[in-house]
């Protein structure tokens, strides 16, 4: 059997059915390893789960780094849509202090607890983004330094976000209706937090506009938040899934992985 599916645990972090996430340990861990949330995307709907991220939590476990890919409540789940959802990736940020150091401990890894890093593609990059500000970029033992949203929906608050089915899906209201709630649930709205905002969006992509990231970058640098840009050309929205990917190569070029 694969050695790096020997070395993974399915950890659950609250009551709820999708409260859980896949631990992945490196088969042959060597010191202070490097440690990774990955929240995946997927409209926050159903049809996704965790597993479109396996490809790539395998290939960071098989680099060296303990990986924490979480599941949450989605929208056609019980608890799921806003603020349920936001409140699970808090939550499995926050289970990195108990049952996932539990786990570490009992394999006797060793992990850098000062230099975690939180990688979120499309929906999933708004759930980072939003996650790691609400704590602040800390738990009780561990300190994020690095947020990668991965060609993510940035703004709740613009025309051609708020308006999208799958936003006001998650919303549960139409923009006009709630808007200081659009706003809460916005990383664009978030207070500056103690990380590195590292934003990747292939160029080519048809579902997630790339002006967005553009702009939310030029308007968190205002508000006093340490962030960059990564551009990829020629790669659409469903790179950052792919190993081989030019998106994939630059996200492990950004963790240093």
């Amino acid at each position: 059997m694969d050695p790096i599916a020997l070395r993974r645990t399915k950890i659950p972090y609250g009551p709820a059915p999708s409260n859980f996430g896949h631990l992945y340990v490196p088969s042959e861990p060597s010191g202070r390893a490097p440690l990774v949330v990955l929240v995946h995307g997927g409209s926050w709907s159903t049809d996704y789960s965790l597993v479109v991220y396996t490809a790539f939590a395998r290939l960071l476990a098989e680099r060296g780094a303990v990986v924490w890919n979480v599941e949450y409540r989605r929208i056609e789940e019980d608890g799921g849509g806003w603020p349920g959802t936001g409140l699970d990736v808090v939550a499995a940020l926050r289970a990195l202090d108990g049952p996932v150091t539990e786990r570490l401990a009992t394999a006797g890894v060793v992990v850098d607890a000062s230099n975690v890093s939180v990688v979120g593609h499309s929906a999933g990059g708004q759930l980072a983004v939003y996650a790691v500000a609400q704590i602040g970029a800390r738990t009780d033992r561990y300190t994020i330094s690095t947020v990668v949203p991965q060609s993510a929906v940035l703004d709740f608050t613009e025309t051609g976000a708020f308006d999208r089915p799958s936003v006001e899906g998650l919303m549960r209201a139409p923009f006009d209706r709630i808007p200081d709630r659009y706003r809460e649930a916005s990383p664009s709205e978030q207070k500056p937090f103690d990380a590195a905002v590292a934003v990747i969006h292939t160029v080519d992509d048809d579902m997630v506009p790339i002006q967005m990231s553009r702009n939310y970058v030029a308007a968190a640098r205002d508000r006093g938040q340490a962030v960059a840009l990564y551009e990829v050309s020629g790669e659409g929205h469903e790179a950052f899934v792919e190993p081989r990917s030019a998106a994939t190569r630059q996200t492990l070029r950004v963790l240093g992985i």
